[in-house]
């Protein structure tokens, strides 16, 4: 063997080797990615701002300002909905909704949403759809003061199909120890207000697909898309009850299990019989024809996507307050949840 033979054997085992971009994964692409979503991430630190710099390997936030801060945590995902939305390209909707499903959680509490972060597992990096998610995100945080603090955006060809979206959000608020909201001090004679919800919500989509599947051709394109209206986000209700100056004894977030099981995990040995309102909403009622006329409540918010409990004395003040709100019923003694629409 000549010392050009070994050169050439050395040149043809170095070409063969793989690099990590190779394997599917382009870490400086990725990187670029980070850059390119930053004027939406900006968006988020208009009334809030990081300690410290984004994109560093933890994101921090002074508590200074809070006397006896109480830390709350929230964390959920856009489940089965997620199908419908990239099927439709509705990526903004998708975004709204990881953001609504947590934050929501968190200010039943009666806590501030301060800090966001996003999981995203794709099988390969497309910035221009990422981008679009994460404007979607942007968009509610921006709305409610909470600023996207970081996440993680993992490429894994092979197990995340192509076309696919995997998500999870992650919420980090503070409240007031005061301040809290107290479940415990709901007593019986007390009223349960609530307020619309848009749609389904990002709950009880697997029924909502299968509805679809049995139904071929019957539902528009139009129908729905109209039926994947994003998450309502209640901060704005929260936020205009609180400047009335009312103090809830509790809030419930409507998400899977409808009102009973939302309810019923603040009671204590009480329940309560409610009466909703009709549900004006033409996509939801038909997707509603091929349901269970018992199992719908227990899946689906019906049309009421958060509830309040107050004081008999501040029913009249709530009511003028938040966006919709309409009373419900009363707490009574018992265990248990009914719920009957308005004939």
């Amino acid at each position: 063997m000549t010392a050009g033979d070994s050169v050439s054997m050395l040149r043809t085992s170095m070409a063969g080797e793989l690099t990590y971009k190779d394997s599917g994964v382009d870490t400086r692409r990725a990187a670029a990615f980070v850059g390119d979503i930053g004027a939406h991430v900006k968006r988020t630190q208009q009334q809030r701002q990081l300690f410290g710099a984004f994109g560093l390997f933890a994101a921090l936030y002074d508590l200074s300002d809070y006397k006896a801060p109480v830390l709350v945590t929230g964390c959920d995902g856009v489940g089965t909905k997620l199908e419908l939305l990239l099927k439709h390209d509705m990526l903004e909707v998708a975004g709204k909704d990881l953001v609504a499903m947590s934050v929501n959680d968190i200010i039943t509490t009666g806590g501030d949403p301060l800090m966001f972060l996003d999981y995203l597992g794709i099988a390969k990096l497309d910035e221009a759809k990422l981008v679009r998610l994460i404007a979607g995100m942007c968009d509610y945080l921006e709305s409610c003061g909470c600023i996207l603090a970081g996440g993680e955006t993992a490429e894994m060809p092979g197990i995340v199909p192509e076309d696919v979206v995997e998500l999870s959000g992650f919420c980090i608020g503070a409240a007031e120890k005061p301040d809290l909201i107290d479940p415990t001090t709901v007593e019986v004679g007390d009223v349960l207000v609530g307020f619309h919800s848009d749609s389904f919500h990002a709950n009880g989509f697997s029924l909502v697909r299968r509805v679809l599947a049995s139904r071929p051709g019957e539902f528009s394109e139009e129908e729905e898309k109209a039926m994947l209206a994003p998450t309502r986000l209640y901060y704005d209700v929260v936020k205009e009850i609180r400047e009335a100056g009312v103090t809830p004894k509790a809030y419930a977030h409507i998400t899977g299990g409808g009102l009973p099981e939302n309810l019923e995990r603040l009671f204590q040995g009480k329940g309560a019989d409610l009466t909703i309102p009709h549900w004006d909403n033409a996509v939801c009622q038909k997707v509603l024809e091929s349901v269970d006329a018992e199992d719908r409540f227990h899946t689906f918010n019906m049309g009421i996507g958060w509830v309040a409990i107050v004081s008999p004395d501040e029913v009249d003040k709530i009511l003028s307050a938040g966006p919709g709100g309409v009373a419900l019923g009363t707490v009574r003694e018992g265990d248990g949840v009914t719920v009957k629409v308005a004939s």
